[in-house]
């Protein structure tokens, strides 16, 4: 008997088609499957990565991050992107549709909301 393994991260969204996209463009990902109210997307074969797919969900809320008042939709998990050039990475994200968070934590670490409002971090390994 083979362990389990993890196969994709499934986000929703008010629309899985449009932040599939979003992902398509900003990872350089390809769809591996879709369906009316569902997309999964991958790395390119032989690429390496972590699988994503996208549900439409009608009553879907954005998070709230960092969280300010009780009661807020939280933020229950994140993705994390290394990239090699911080500010262009930043840049190109806005370009494609992420929106910059006010609130930034760390100076090697951009942290972004896609386009359904879901927090994503960009980062660079610093030098030792």
């Amino acid at each position: 008997m083979s362990p389990a393994r993890l196969s994709t991260v499934v986000l929703d969204a008010r629309d899985a088609h449009e932040l599939a996209g979003f992902y398509l463009r900003l990872l350089g990902y390809e769809v591996r499957a879709e369906e009316p109210d569902w997309v999964l997307i991958g790395p390119p074969p032989g690429a390496g990565g972590t699988a994503l797919s996208f549900e439409t969900e009608p009553e879907y809320v954005p998070p709230v991050w960092p969280t300010r008042r009780p009661g807020d939709q939280q933020m229950m998990l994140h993705l994390d992107i290394e990239v090699d050039d911080l500010e262009a990475e930043t840049a190109r994200a806005v370009a494609e549709g992420a929106r910059l968070a006010e609130y930034q934590p760390q100076s090697d670490v951009r942290v972004l909301y896609d386009p359904s409002g879901h927090p994503f971090c960009l980062w660079v390994q610093e030098s030792p």
